[in-house]
């Protein structure tokens, strides 16, 4: 099962008082856009921070040549030109209307104090089921929390305020991280539409964290922010050409975050570059009081990762291929990821070839047991933390308002999975911790550490998914969209797993995972960037109507 985090905003009338809350943010956003844009949108070749890394803005600003101002100027005006107009992505459900204001606060202090760090005045975009406690909404893409404000910032946006990030808005996802039907169309949100992928624009930009994947890809922030459950950071990267970091379960707060399943939540950073992945990475990482599960991060994670980005860290390193159930599924995957194994060894890197998991495909039914559980009792309590003013207070809400507001809600695929989850019984449950108990050993002690172990590994490798496939309101996901992937073993076991850009398939991106044993990001970090730096296979995206196949 892959769960990827397992219209634009549009005017039809919903017959509650949803529907003027709602109306009245897209005006306010229109004006908001009115006011601060040029009364022509630029071309793309008059954008001259495309592909601009963290390090890059960080000198222009030193340098005075630019703001944070001018940058987040400048960013929404390619998310008008790129994701409003144009192309029309969709991939961004909201713009942060105190985003000037909180540009100019960071400029005025780096003149009188100096950069806070790394990120000090860059925009960020973060995933719609991340809450901030401002004049943004946190709805998971449903109309169902349209209008409810959280009463505080998640603690990862904390992080990133403190760290001088801008937060420039929200993006669009998979609606409740892609954890409704069985027959969804990743990317897809009644509050925000249908999300493209930006390198052909037929073609789905996977989900769940859809709108940050070619939001980031498209050069509308310097960098993203998304979350995942099984696949939902990994494989939109893949997708969209990015690097994307699912780190180590526990290393990034979950508080104030919409939650799937507790055992396998987490956020991670979607960028263009390790280096800026890595930069994210640092500043989100905390021990939260509030999310035990992050206890170890404050003895395990770091603030700066700088360190590991080595050119020379594939040299000398045992790598394992995972060749069972992770090839096969695609000819252009399976040849993109021989030529980047090869790229690796002539880096170096010592290839033990196949180290395979014997495990894989023997806890999927019961991942899906497990998830479901936790899902009713995680949203739950999530909108119990929302309060009284929650336009819902429970799944069963959840699924009534659907229901209630089919035409806006339910007009392409349904909420079977949301429906199974409610029938779930409490976490007490005999099967659900039966289930858990098993996923545990078998992903981990007779999964990955045991084949790490055998081999004596730093790593293992495997192509991360198969090319895009074509956007299909009628039946959903499919082909590619189901193929086995890292993303599940990894996401079972709670360990980290990093997506590089690895090559293309007629026009569309292909991407080479690195993942390992519990708390390895400076390792992964270290081989995925010693790969990105020798083969550069990052191009940004041209967004073609279509896939050229001849």
């Amino acid at each position: 099962m892959e769960c990827h985090g397992y219209g634009y905003w549009r005017t039809r009338r919903l017959a509650s008082s949803v529907s003027f809350r709602v109306l009245r943010g897209y005006l306010f956003v229109a004006v908001f856009f009115a006011a601060v844009l040029p009364a022509q949108t630029p071309t793309r070749s008059s954008f001259d921070i495309e592909e601009a890394t963290v390090a890059d803005l960080q000198q222009r600003m030193q340098s005075g040549r630019e703001t944070a101002r001018s940058l987040v100027e400048k960013y929404l005006t390619r998310i008008e030109a790129i994701d409003r107009q144009g192309p029309a992505l969709h991939s961004v459900i909201e713009i942060n209307p105190d985003a000037l204001a909180i540009a100019d606060q960071l400029d005025a202090e780096r003149k009188a104090r100096g950069p806070r760090g790394p990120l000090h005045g860059i925009p960020i975009l973060i995933k719609d089921n991340i809450a901030t406690a401002d004049r943004m909404m946190t709805t998971a893409g449903s109309l169902a929390l349209a209008g409810a404000t959280p009463p505080k910032d998640a603690f990862i946006v904390e992080r990133l305020r403190e760290a001088g990030a801008v937060i420039l808005g929200k993006t669009n996802l998979s609606e409740w991280a892609n954890f409704r039907s069985t027959h969804s169309s990743s990317g897809w949100s009644g509050r925000g539409g249908q999300t493209k992928n930006p390198y052909a624009l037929d073609r789905n930009p996977s989900g769940s964290s859809s709108g940050s994947g070619a939001a980031a890809a498209a050069s509308l922030s310097a960098v993203a922010v998304g979350t995942e459950t099984d696949g939902s950071i990994v494989s939109p990267s893949n997708n969209n050409a990015l690097v994307g970091i699912k780190p180590t379960l526990g290393l990034l707060s979950r508080t104030g975050i919409v939650p799937i399943a507790h055992s396998q939540d987490t956020a991670g950073p979607m960028a263009r570059t390790v280096a800026d992945a890595a930069a994210v990475l640092g500043a989100m990482v905390g021990a939260d009081p509030s999310d035990p599960a992050t206890k170890s991060s404050a003895r395990n994670g770091r603030r700066d990762y700088s360190p590991a980005l080595d050119a020379a860290g594939l040299k000398g390193a045992r790598l394992g291929v995972v060749r069972n159930r992770l090839f096969g599924y695609s000819p252009a995957a399976d040849a993109i990821a021989e030529a980047a194994i090869a790229d690796m060894k002539k880096q170096g890197a010592v290839i033990v070839d196949p180290a395979n998991i014997p495990t894989l495909g023997k806890f999927d039914d019961s991942e899906n047991d497990v998830l479901q559980f936790e899902f009713k009792a995680d949203l739950n309590k999530y909108l119990a933390w929302l309060g009284p003013a929650a336009p819902v207070h429970s799944l069963k809400d959840l699924i009534a308002f659907n229901t209630a507001h089919a035409e806006q809600e339910l007009p392409f695929f349904g909420q079977e999975i949301l429906e199974q989850s409610e029938k779930r019984g409490p976490l007490t449950s005999a099967k659900y911790r039966a289930a858990l108990a098993k996923n545990r050993v078998m992903s981990r002690a007779l999964g990955i550490d045991a084949v790490m172990t055998k081999f004596k590994l730093e790593a293992l490798v495997a192509p991360t998914g198969g090319p895009a496939w074509v956007i299909d309101l009628v039946n959903g996901d499919g082909g590619m969209a189901t193929a086995p992937g890292p993303s599940t073993v990894t996401s079972v076991a709670g360990y980290p797993h990093i997506t590089v850009p690895a090559g293309y398939f007629r026009g569309l991106p292909v991407g080479i995972s690195f993942f390992g044993r519990a708390w390895s990001e400076p390792t992964l970090i270290k081989l995925a960037y010693s790969y990105e730096q020798a083969t550069k296979h990052r191009r940004p995206p041209t967004f073609a109507p279509t896939v050229a196949v001849r």
